[in-house]
């Protein structure tokens, strides 16, 4: 009950959960999700020790995605990166725990793979800034944004964590 409730606090008042709490959205794109990274990509969150607390495989609608990218809509790559991620399923995920969006960001690399070390994400699975696997909530204030657009709130599940006393002191 005490999470909901918190979440309902956080959606409503944009404050954003923090510490091991924290947040995030990550969705894998249709390059992922074709070339069957869907496992590969919850393994290294889950290995990191972050907690998923949403999933769904989707087919993001047009209207959805527009309004997921809508800071990009004046870019020339716009119309194609909505037929892109309209193209086929995305994964769409909610992961949580202390600094997830940060981490996150480093477990991802670059938006370009070619400027990505390999260990990350895009860095081992990706070829081209066109087809770059993943996509992962860029600060907090986007996390919460993201969410909210892909997942309703009895969609998001508050569970307990054995291991979270192994990961936080």
């Amino acid at each position: 009950m005490i999470c909901l409730v918190l979440t309902i606090f956080a959606n409503i008042f944009q404050t954003g959960w923090t510490g091991p709490n924290e947040r995030t959205f990550i969705a894998v794109k249709p390059d992922g999700v074709q070339r069957r990274l869907v496992g590969e990509i919850i393994r290294r969150f889950e290995k990191k020790g972050y907690k998923l607390v949403g999933l769904k495989l989707l087919q993001a609608s047009e209207d959805l995605l527009r309004e997921h990218y809508w800071e990009l809509r004046g870019k020339p790559f716009f119309s194609g990166l909505i037929r892109y991620m309209s193209s086929g399923p995305v994964v769409a995920m909610v992961w949580q725990g202390l600094d997830v969006v940060k981490m996150s960001r480093k477990m991802l690399g670059e938006t370009n793979p070619r400027d990505s070390p390999p260990g990350t994400i895009r860095g081992d699975y990706g070829v081209e800034v066109g087809r770059n696997v993943v996509h992962g909530s860029d600060s907090v204030a986007s996390a919460q944004r993201e969410i909210a657009l892909w997942f309703r709130l009895n969609e998001l599940h508050c569970w307990e964590d054995s291991s979270s006393h192994w990961l936080y002191a």
